[in-house]
């Protein structure tokens, strides 16, 4: 997948989330912020915020999860002495549950689909080797164990 395959992907789920059922919805999908954030007006009149947790697995759902938060003009923070993979932001629970986590998680497997292809492509061409998993065998005796720092 291209790039520009992987942001038209990411601009229709926004789409989607916003509520876009029909093809011409979709392709009207300009003004789907604007839809979602409209929602989010609601729900936030009809019930008050309430603070979330999330806690991201590495950099890059981060990264997406805050342009996420921020493009619904939504304000994310941590607390001292909070990991830096931990984001916290007020949200009405109805948003989280229908639009905001779920948006988040198909464009994640997006995103990472994508950044797995290109670690591929880059891997291989660069090393002219293949990466993929090793075999799986039974153990003989305890290895040397050691840990990659996280990224």
């Amino acid at each position: 997948m291209d790039e520009a395959k992987l942001l038209q992907k990411l601009i229709d789920l926004e789409a989607l989330f916003a509520g876009a059922t029909t093809t011409g919805e979709r392709a009207a999908a300009g003004n789907a912020r604007e839809r979602i954030l409209e929602r989010l007006l609601a729900l936030e009149k009809s019930s008050p915020p309430i603070e979330y947790q999330f806690t991201m697995v590495d950099a890059w759902s981060k990264r997406l999860f805050l342009a996420l938060l921020r493009r619904y003009d939504l304000e994310p923070y941590r607390y001292r002495a909070q990991r830096r993979t931990t984001v916290m932001v007020k949200v009405p629970k109805r948003f989280v549950d229908e639009t905001l986590w779920p948006h988040f998680e198909r464009a994640n497997a997006e995103l990472r689909q994508h950044l797995d292809e290109v670690a591929s492509r880059v891997i291989e061409g660069a090393l002219a080797a293949n990466s993929k998993e090793p075999e799986e065998r039974e153990q003989a005796q305890r290895a040397f164990v050691f840990d990659a720092p996280e990224v």
